[in-house]
């Protein structure tokens, strides 16, 4: 009798450790905000109260609001159009199927990159890739460049000590950003300024972050972003970059973060 009810229990054990077991569809029966919500590494409240957070399934490539040539000569029109109409168009399809395979389509954008690290790497990759592009393109303009004003101005004086400094530091992350990534300028929640680099698709706002933050300015360094008109020079693309930044968009992106992180 002993024996029949161990061999019962041994069954009922492995039943319920295959059902759980990683690989397995056990855990993706739970909704994904659900999920959010409960992991430790669930998003911080105040990178929920962001607009953009707004996003989620079926994500959307939203239009340029230039053309293809109107950063030239500083970004080239070949680069431009192959990185939007290829590169970023890719990323927003693999996201959508990404989102669908894996039980997201409830989940915010945000909700999902706060708990990155427990999803597969096709949604980091192409969700960091859908949204990082996205904000890449908002980031630049014709007829742009120069320095920020107000605000966000005094802000950079106050954190960096001077424009120049944060424009040296802010370069330096993009030139040492070892292989494809991105360089950020990013809001606290102390409603600071801080500056970091990601390598791949990574942004602040992912629990794998090294530097969390809202971000507010990034430049893209994979080499499919300049390799077409610097080749190796990357160090001249990114100087370059500082004559299109929309430092209006900007400033508009800092006072949202510093509404949503309640610095006064």
């Amino acid at each position: 009798m002993k024996t029949s009810y161990l061999i019962i229990g041994s069954l009922i054990l492995s039943i319920a450790l295959v059902s759980f077991a990683p690989g397995t569809t056990g855990l993706k029966e739970k909704d994904a905000s659900v999920i959010a919500i409960q992991s430790a590494f669930a998003p911080e409240d105040h990178f929920l109260k962001l607009s953009d957070n707004s996003m989620k399934f079926p994500y959307v490539q939203q239009k340029l609001a230039y053309g293809y040539d109107a950063l030239e000569p500083y970004i080239d029109k070949q680069t431009m159009e192959i990185h939007y109409s290829k590169h970023h168009a890719a990323y927003t399809e693999n996201f959508n199927k990404a989102a669908e395979a894996n039980n997201l389509k409830d989940a915010t954008l945000f909700e999902i990159f706060g708990m990155i690290s427990k999803l597969p790497p096709v949604v980091r990759n192409n969700g960091g890739g859908y949204y990082n592009h996205m904000l890449f393109w908002q980031m630049m303009a014709p007829n742009a460049g120069g320095q920020p004003t107000g605000k966000l101005a005094e802000a950079i004086a106050e954190d960096f000590e001077s424009f120049d400094q944060f424009r040296e530091k802010f370069t330096e992350a993009a030139k040492t950003q070892f292989g494809s990534g991105w360089a950020w300028l990013s809001v606290n929640a102390d409603g600071k300024l801080v500056v970091s680099k990601t390598p791949n698709q990574d942004n602040p706002l992912m629990d794998v972050a090294e530097v969390k933050g809202i971000p507010i300015l990034c430049l893209d360094v994979w080499e499919h972003a300049y390799y077409l008109k610097y080749q190796n020079k990357r160090p001249d693309y990114i100087s370059a970059f500082w004559n299109v930044v929309n430092w209006k968009e900007v400033e508009k992106r800092y006072a949202e973060a510093l509404n949503v992180t309640m610095k006064k």
